[in-house]
């Protein structure tokens, strides 16, 4: 493999764990969103809970995005 090969595939691999991470991080708030609103049951503890399960599949949702853009530019750039 020549240099260039490796650099790609290097940043292949970092792209996939910043997507690993954005799952992560979106997972972790589901499950606290999740965790809130089956122990707080008070309104102020459903809205807290529903906002931290909205805002977890929004930032997976733009980890998957971001994802596939980085992707496609990388291709592109080692083409």
């Amino acid at each position: 493999m020549t240099r260039d090969e490796l650099a790609a595939v290097r940043t292949h691999l970092a792209n996939e764990r910043t997507l690993l991470a954005y799952i992560r991080t979106g997972l972790a708030f589901l499950a606290g969103g999740v965790g809130v609103i089956h122990f707080v049951p008070t309104f102020s503890g459903l809205a807290g809970g529903w906002s931290l399960v909205g805002l977890g599949t929004i930032v997976i949702v733009f980890g998957v995005v971001r994802f596939f853009i980085c992707r496609s530019r990388i291709s592109k750039a080692y083409a």
